[in-house]
């Protein structure tokens, strides 16, 4: 008999106990300045998650070492000093330095070269670089000097030292949000946070639910320059996302448009009508270089690329005044719930 009355309390306690942690819950977030854009981290708070302060500062070492190690906007950065040395020079790198150009060699190999680390002097040529003098077309001969210093395969991996035997230069532009955004994640997952939607100049990735119970949903941005439309919804648990796009950094010369996204293998803007792409992947590292990789590749070959190798993409591709869309067999599958705008 007693047993009996125990256990509707029990169940009564537990209940509020259960109700008391869901109304405890709520989002919390924080951002500010870093790579020349922002960061942004949104994230639910409960019980066992470190104070917003921590997770803060954590994050914020992150994104300042990062800045020493890889960016090419500051003179003091070990890559710089790297991109400064002279032809058969070798460099102690830390890890993260070293991972990134691990990524990058996966990528220029697996695409037979359209994904480059070293385009960091036809950037500039082009004015798309930090040491660009102005966007304009540049004549051939001094195209085809500057292609000289370009090429991947002319950086070595040597223990922690990474080497080149030629004179190019290190941008890590292509991967390093990406990076950024894994390296939060895997921190504030040590500090306790197990919801969370972070992001860093674009790149961005969810995990978990919010205290209502849904996911963490983003909207794709339609490739137009005169207003921000929300092109499809996503729902997001585990996955980073990366777009790239040509609508917004670009100029025109004697009617002709070029991109800031360079083929490697001409050492020009890309020409073709893909506007934008989007990639997901557990990695945003790979994400944010695959849709480098397959912007660079266009429409036609970027989708069957991508579709060869299982990649989750949405492409976005002008025809006319308008746009076309397709996802690739990966993408649709993932987001089959996606809402079209």
């Amino acid at each position: 008999m007693r047993s009996a009355v125990l256990q509707p309390v029990i169940a009564v306690a537990l209940a509020a106990a259960l109700t008391g942690c869901l109304h405890s819950e709520r989002i919390e977030e924080f951002g500010g300045p870093t790579m020349g854009s922002t960061y942004s981290v949104k994230y639910v708070r409960s019980e066992n998650v470190a104070p917003q302060a921590e997770l803060k500062a954590a994050t914020e070492a992150i994104l300042a070492e990062i800045d020493l190690q890889m960016s090419t906007y500051r003179d003091d950065s070990l890559i710089e000093q790297f991109n400064r040395a002279p032809a058969g020079t070798c460099q102690t790198m830390p890890k993260g330095v070293l991972d990134l150009v691990r990524a990058g060699n996966r990528l220029h190999q697996e695409s037979q070269g359209h994904f480059d680390l070293t385009l960091e002097p036809l950037l500039d040529l082009w004015g798309f670089g930090p040491k660009g003098q102005g966007e304009a077309v540049p004549d051939a001969e001094r195209l085809a000097e500057v292609r000289q210093r370009v090429g991947q395969q002319h950086l070595k991996i040597e223990g922690e030292q990474l080497c080149k035997d030629a004179d190019v230069q290190v941008d890590f532009n292509s991967i390093a949000a990406g990076y950024a955004v894994d390296l939060i994640v895997a921190r504030l997952g040590e500090l306790g946070v197990t919801s969370y939607l972070v992001e860093a100049t674009g790149e961005l990735k969810a995990a978990g639910f919010k205290p209502d119970g849904s996911h963490w949903r983003i909207g794709l941005e339609a490739p137009r320059d005169d207003q921000r439309v929300a092109q499809r919804i996503l729902q997001l648990d585990g996955y980073g996302i990366s777009t790239s796009g040509d609508y917004r950094n670009y100029f025109e010369e004697n009617g002709q448009r070029y991109s800031h996204t360079l083929d490697p293998l001409t050492g020009k803007p890309v020409n073709h009508k893909l506007a934008a792409v989007t990639v997901a992947d557990p990695s945003t590292l790979r994400a944010d270089g695959l849709s480098t990789l397959l912007m660079v590749l266009g429409p036609d070959v970027g989708m069957a690329f991508a579709e060869r190798n299982g990649i989750a993409a949405f492409f976005v591709t002008r025809e006319g005044e308008g746009f076309v869309t397709q996802g690739t067999t990966a993408f649709e599958q993932l987001f089959a719930a996606g809402d079209e705008q």
